[in-house]
């Protein structure tokens, strides 16, 4: 999949969301969790793009999904797709009563005309 040093099992997520959608008040499609630093970031869908931006920012390639009952990696260095990867540190997705897209009261009503391709 990747070297080790992209991956570290023992770290947890960095919370329930997208922590830069959170600090400027803005709504995720889905979530995406750094598979080595748990910086927890929104997909490409999402107005901000924000698990892209981390690895750009910090070099990191591999995330896993953080959403419910989804165990798949992607590596943005190479473009791969991996349906398992290693067990990471709990918990596995954000809590299963936020809604997706989310969080509850920041998404739009017309949500679905603003995700992105």
């Amino acid at each position: 999949m990747t070297s080790d040093h992209d991956i570290d099992p023992a770290v947890p997520p960095g919370g329930p969301g997208c922590a830069d959608c959170d600090s400027v008040g803005g709504w995720w499609f889905h979530l995406r969790r750094c598979a080595r630093c748990g910086h927890i970031g929104c997909c490409d869908s999402s107005p901000g793009r924000h698990a892209t931006a981390h690895f750009k920012a910090t070099g990191h390639p591999v995330v896993r999904s953080y959403e419910p009952g989804e165990d798949w990696f992607w590596n943005y260095a190479t473009n791969e797709l991996y349906e398992s990867g290693p067990d990471l540190a709990p918990p596995a997705s954000h809590p299963e009563d936020q809604p997706a897209p989310g969080p509850a009261g920041r998404v739009p009503a017309d949500w679905a005309r603003t995700l992105r391709g």
